[in-house]
């Protein structure tokens, strides 16, 4: 069983009272930056999860010492990521009942001639089957190239991870190539597949980089 307290601690640099809000709605989702009010849903959707379903899934998490406390400094941490233009983490919430279903991240790899960034996604397995990754991950990939001005979104999976490749390929991203001893995992160097997708991929206009530039919604703390 993993233990949260050892997730999402991502290196931030220090940032100003500067906060970032964005809110993305489809048919049945809606995902946006997570917030402290968030922490029941948050923490009855890590709760809840099921039994580990395959390698790839996380299954039960320990939720020891994931206090409020900690969950609201989480969120100033996904903040402070989101206003550095390190990372966009969002919580997937059910429209319906605003139940925690996952989480979706884009991280910036380089800017400037590149806008070129790495996406990631996870859906809470008791709420698999249900086309929710598929779903979030759509509405994710075009809010990364309309509101944050990413030209190339990529996903760097595990050759034998299937339903990771299967969702990659149902949101129009485009296999491209295996990396070799891509990612360090389990003490030893392991190749992944790699799946991208650009605008045009989502029927959406290519940009040249002085265009597409970063257009995410700014709050004065």
């Amino acid at each position: 069983m993993l233990n949260l307290s050892c997730l999402f601690l991502l290196i931030t640099p220090l940032m100003s009272g500067t906060s970032w809000a964005l809110t993305i709605e489809t048919e049945r989702l809606i995902l946006r930056p997570q917030e402290p009010d968030d922490y029941k849903s948050w923490y009855a959707g890590y709760s809840g999860r099921l039994p580990q379903q395959h390698k790839y899934d996380e299954g039960q998490v320990s939720l020891d010492g994931c206090d409020l406390n900690w969950f609201s400094d989480l969120c100033k941490r996904h903040q402070e990521q989101a206003s550095s233009d390190y990372a966009y983490i969002v919580g997937v919430f059910s429209k319906k009942t605003n139940q925690h279903l996952g989480n979706i991240d884009i991280s910036t790899i380089q800017r400037e001639e590149k806008q070129w960034a790495n996406l990631g996604y996870g859906i809470h397995n008791q709420y698999w089957k249900q086309g929710f990754g598929k779903e979030a991950v759509r509405a994710a990939l075009r809010s990364g190239f309309e509101d944050f001005g990413y030209h190339r979104i990529e996903a760097a999976i595990n050759l034998d991870n299937y339903s990771s490749i299967s969702l990659a390929q149902s949101v129009g991203l485009q296999k491209e190539c295996v990396r070799r001893g891509f990612y360090y995992e389990a003490d030893q160097w392991v190749d992944h597949v790699i799946y991208v997708a650009l605008p045009s991929d989502l029927g959406l206009v290519e940009k040249p980089p002085a265009i597409a530039a970063l257009q995410i919604p700014l709050e004065s703390a």
